[in-house]
């Protein structure tokens, strides 16, 4: 078989992907709510559109009149008038076009911004569950390529359904009280425009959701792929053919997809266009016959001949109208399918905002377990057909402690023990399950998250830079910050020095994650901008690990001024940093096993003895004195 019959015999044969519903059910019921926010625009639109409509029919019938006029033989007069009104018509068609035009990109545009805003407020919302396990390309792609499909509804679709409808009918009008014989007659094939429409717009659907879903796998992998540390591990582990070898399947299925679309709507216009010329051949020679035998005019038969074409030309527009719809029918479903998805973490209906006052911190029989992935996130963004329904395993038990205001509490434990979930759970990242963490005598669930970060402050192990300057990372914590201000949360972060040595200061671009930066400069940066922030509630989570140990005893100086009169809950690997903490609190499998100060645990010789043993004997080669 040849390519060409290959192609032509796959053009009916549905996928499997095709076949899997497009959109839910309640999609275009929600679509049409959402159209109603835009209710005068869309009125306006209507009106110019109509008008652009009617007076398209109008120069069909001045040609006939002037077919007319001529075989009649008359007057120059009427002739002439009959062109200057062409001209005329053809002025006031051009005004409506534009104006149909103007207002569809007015109203298409202002739809991309209401989506785009909307949806990357919502996600904004999301809790960090969901950006664990959402594929960024995939999100990404719901704001971009799904976004301006809805948007095309508008834009284009609506404004070729409504003009094609009105000139459809005032067209059909004309042609009855032209010739209502002719007309019945052109309109016998009527039926095979409406046939195959159902068909290539359900098809249609299904592929432009799998060719969505397909470049969201590939903008997922180039996001990944394409960042300074994805570039460095895909060469270090030598996977270029490969990692081109999956995006090449993936492309070589959107390309298929691609022309799969073009050859059935090709077919579909074709059709549509061999019709459209059989009822023309109708008109002319029906036409034709009946104006030798004296029973048309001449002029009646050009009209309804230049009207048989702008009859089927808005009949071909509809047909293709159901495509285009079933299309942004998908993309407004993959938009509502993420505004749909709840956010874990949100201000509670009485929300009150916590006092700017020195905070305390209780946790009081504290469990918690991990959401599961159907809480948090979507099949279509984690690329997987099904969610992971399973409940998420209890990985904190019966967590209880209280830091006093201006006291220091250290975490200790092995990798995995809990302590980084504690903090996170602090900064209120993620809600507990059972028991309460209150912040002076106020549940973290009842107060406002917009006031909650504004009093706290956390360094993570692997605090994250911007793809912006110096500065814009650093105003990031107090954007109402000086100059002074800048250059001395620097200086008490250790980097100054190595900041005023750049070529541009704090205008420096640091580069994706920071990356033009060492990792201790990375870290020291986050400690900068911790401090500037100047909060009252502390987190530090291995906020020294990425330092030497020269830097290290430096920032430990920074951190320990900065520290003074704040409340702080330090987890840290090396032991030698929290000695003077308030409290030392000894983590395993998510429990409290040992509670005291550095000299108390020691002396207990329990785990946290053999930790600090086992590091100090690691660090010095020796005992501890």
């Amino acid at each position: 078989m040849s390519m060409e019959g290959a192609a032509w015999s796959t053009l009916w044969q549905l996928s499997k992907s095709e076949q899997r519903r497009a959109y839910r059910p309640d999609t275009p019921g929600r679509v049409f709510r959402f159209a109603l926010n835009y209710k005068a625009r869309l009125i306006v639109f209507v009106i110019f559109s109509v008008l652009s409509a009617a007076i398209a029919v109008i120069t069909p019938v001045l040609a006939g009149r002037v077919v007319d006029a001529i075989v009649g033989q008359g007057n120059w007069a009427t002739i002439r008038n009959l062109a200057i009104a062409m001209v005329i018509v053809a002025v006031l068609d051009s005004i409506f076009a534009m104006l149909v035009r103007w207002q569809s990109s007015t109203l298409g545009e202002q739809i991309i911004y209401d989506l785009r805003t909307k949806v990357f407020d919502h996600v904004q919302k999301m809790p960090i569950a969901f950006f664990a396990r959402t594929r960024t390309g995939a999100l990404t792609s719901r704001l971009n390529s799904d976004v301006i499909g809805a948007q095309a509804a508008f834009a284009g679709t609506l404004s070729g359904i409504v003009s094609n409808a009105v000139a459809l009918v005032l067209t059909a009008i004309v042609m009855l009280t032209t010739s209502w014989q002719v007309t019945l007659l052109a309109l016998v094939l009527f039926p095979i425009f409406l046939l195959p429409a159902r068909r290539f717009g359900k098809s249609l659907a299904g592929l432009r959701k799998e060719s969505a879903d397909l470049n969201a796998s590939m903008s997922t992998q180039m996001t990944e792929r394409f960042s300074a540390p994805g570039a460095t591990l895909i060469k270090l582990y030598g996977r270029p053919h490969e990692e081109s070898t999956q995006f090449g399947l993936r492309a070589a299925r959107v390309r298929d997809i691609g022309i799969k679309m073009t050859l059935r709507q090709f077919a579909f216009v074709t059709v549509l266009g061999f019709v459209a010329a059989l009822s023309l051949a109708l008109v002319y020679g029906l036409g034709g016959f009946y104006a030798l035998r004296g029973d048309m005019a001449a002029g009646d038969v050009v009209v309804l001949g230049m009207l048989i074409i702008r009859l089927y030309t808005p009949l071909t527009g509809l047909a293709n109208a159901r495509v285009e719809i079933t299309s942004a029918l998908v993309s407004f479903d993959r938009v509502f399918e993420v505004l749909d998805l709840e956010p874990l973490i949100k201000d509670a209906p009485d929300a009150i905002a916590l006092p700017s006052e020195p905070v305390a911190v209780k946790f009081d029989r504290v469990t918690f377990a991990y959401p599961s992935a159907e809480e948090v996130s979507l099949a279509s963004l984690e690329e997987t057909a099904v969610l992971d329904g399973r409940g998420g395993e209890e990985i904190l038990h019966d967590i209880s402690f209280e830091i006093q205001p201006g006291q220091t509490v250290a975490l200790v434990g092995s990798s995995g023990a809990g302590k980084s979930t504690i903090a996170q759970l602090l900064a209120r990242l993620y809600d507990v399950r059972g028991g309460a963490i209150t912040l002076n005598g106020y549940d973290l669930r009842q107060l406002k998250l917009a006031s909650l970060y504004h009093e706290l402050g956390m360094v993570t192990q692997d605090g994250h830079l911007l793809h912006e300057t110096v500065r814009s990372n650093l105003l990031l914590a107090n954007p109402e910050a000086e100059e002074a201000q800048l250059w001395a949360a620097l200086e008490d972060a250790q980097l100054r020095t190595q900041i005023e040595s750049l070529p541009d200061g704090l205008e420096t671009v640091v580069g994706e994650r920071g990356y033009r930066l060492s990792g201790g400069e990375r870290q020291r940066m986050t400690i900068a901008r911790m401090i500037l922030a100047n909060p009252g509630l502390v987190i530090l989570d291995e906020a020294t690990a990425a330092l030497d140990s020269r830097s290290e005893l430096a920032v430990q100086l920074a951190l320990s001024r900065a520290l003074e009169n704040r409340t702080a809950l330090v987890i840290a690997h090396r032991l030698s940093t929290i000695r003077q903490a308030d409290q030392i609190l000894v983590i395993d499998g998510g429990r409290i096993v040992e509670r005291g100060t550095h000299l108390s645990l020691l002396g207990e010789n329990g785990a946290y003895a053999k930790f600090y043993q086992t590091q100090f004997s690691s660090d010095h080669g020796a005992e501890p004195q």
